[in-house]
């Protein structure tokens, strides 16, 4: 059978009808996924903002710790090669060629400009001498060597003096070690020598009005014989300063951290505080202008029903006191002592109730009296009506 007319009318009514929800769907689908990407857009921004903070409060943490650590941290070891001179060589005896003893100017200066040693930091100062296991110094005993720190101007700020001398080393001991290290000695990686540490001082405190910026160090022996010297400076380091010394990547990561904990604590009160503010100015100014509405609104309001009310007032006055009226009872006045209480024709009285109150008054005339004798005796008295007057 062949589809009629109706059957493809029927089916292109429903691809019409599908259209517009296709249509609808894709809309709405745009639409999701613009949002999204908007949503996603503005978490990678927060993101990226947050990871910048985040880095940039780490460095001035780090920054924080390394400025910390290079301002309360003294130095910790200073090594400074010494030189010796002699002061004469005009000697008058002819056996010894030098009269004078060997002397040394150490400068205790980092670069010629920063002093080594910090105010009230002790100190370990020795002096280390490499000398030549020769017959003149074996020979030589006990010698002493004198320190003298002075100050920038000059003045002598301590004197320390200490003796020394070589190792006793018999001369079968000698024996064997020249023959032990003979291959050693020969090319040159060994030399017959001993160092001689002498301790001048075990805890030396710099004076802060007069700091020491050099030593003056002294051999008082004229036949001592020297291959090289240097002097060494130890800093004894107590309480924090020998945990961050002993322990520094334990020490930094703590201090790291710990200031970056402050500084993040710091920017979150910060920004919570800004916060509360801005809230707190915005309500601020929410309740002016709603204050600042007000009067207007009630102005707006009372205007119309203050105009409404006026006339409202008198109609009513005037519809309710013909329809919502009680009468007083005609009462005869008989000629007596009490027409003294008679009111005038032009007295009027108010009282309060629950409507307003309207005294209405009405010249009665005679014929309206109830009885004849009332006729004769009274010709012309005033009679008054109440009226309670309410909203139409």
């Amino acid at each position: 059978m062949q589809p009629t007319m109706e059957e493809f009318d029927s089916e292109d009514s429903g691809v019409q009808d599908v259209g517009p929800q296709i249509n609808g769907l894709v809309v709405q689908i745009l639409q999701t996924m613009s949002v999204l990407l908007v949503r996603i857009r503005q978490k990678l921004l927060e993101m990226a903002i947050l990871i910048c903070v985040i880095l940039l409060v780490f460095w001035v943490a780090l920054f924080l710790y390394g400025s910390f650590y290079y301002s309360f941290m003294p130095t910790a070891n200073f090594i400074t090669p010494v030189y010796f001179f002699y002061s004469r060589t005009d000697c008058p005896s002819p056996h010894h060629s030098m009269c004078s003893f060997p002397v040394a100017n150490v400068s205790l200066l980092k670069n010629g400009k920063h002093q080594v040693m910090t105010y009230g930091q002790p100190y370990q100062i020795t002096l280390e001498l490499q000398m030549p296991e020769s017959l003149a110094n074996q020979e030589l005993g006990m010698f002493l060597v004198k320190m003298t720190p002075y100050s920038k101007d000059g003045q002598i700020v301590d004197i320390s003096t200490r003796s020394a001398m070589l190792h006793y080393r018999s001369s079968l001991l000698q024996a064997l070690g020249t023959v032990v290290f003979s291959p050693m000695l020969l090319t040159g990686a060994s030399e017959q020598k001993q160092s001689v540490i002498v301790e001048l001082y075990s805890e030396f405190k710099d004076d802060s009005y007069n700091p020491t910026v050099g030593a003056i160090i002294e051999i008082h022996s004229q036949r001592i014989q020297i291959y090289r010297a240097h002097l060494y400076i130890f800093a004894h380091f107590t309480g924090i300063r020998y945990l961050l010394y002993h322990f520094p990547l334990i020490s930094a990561l703590l201090g790291v951290m710990s200031n970056f904990t402050f500084l993040s604590l710091i920017i979150v009160l910060s920004f919570l505080q800004f916060n509360l503010g801005s809230r707190r100015t915005r309500g601020k100014a929410v309740m002016r202008q709603e204050e600042n509405d007000e009067p207007d609104d009630l102005n707006n309001q009372s205007e119309p029903q203050d105009e409404g009310k006026a006339p409202e007032s008198f109609d009513s006055i005037e519809c309710n006191s013909a329809e919502v009226e009680e009468s007083i009872p005609d009462v005869g006045v008989e000629e007596s002592d009490s027409d003294s209480r008679e009111l005038t024709e032009d007295e009027s009285t108010c009282e309060a109730g629950v409507g307003e109150m309207i005294l209405r008054h009405r010249h009665l005339s005679q014929g309206t009296l109830q009885s004849p004798q009332a006729l004769t005796d009274i010709t012309d008295k005033t009679y008054y009506r109440v009226g309670v007057c309410s909203s139409c």
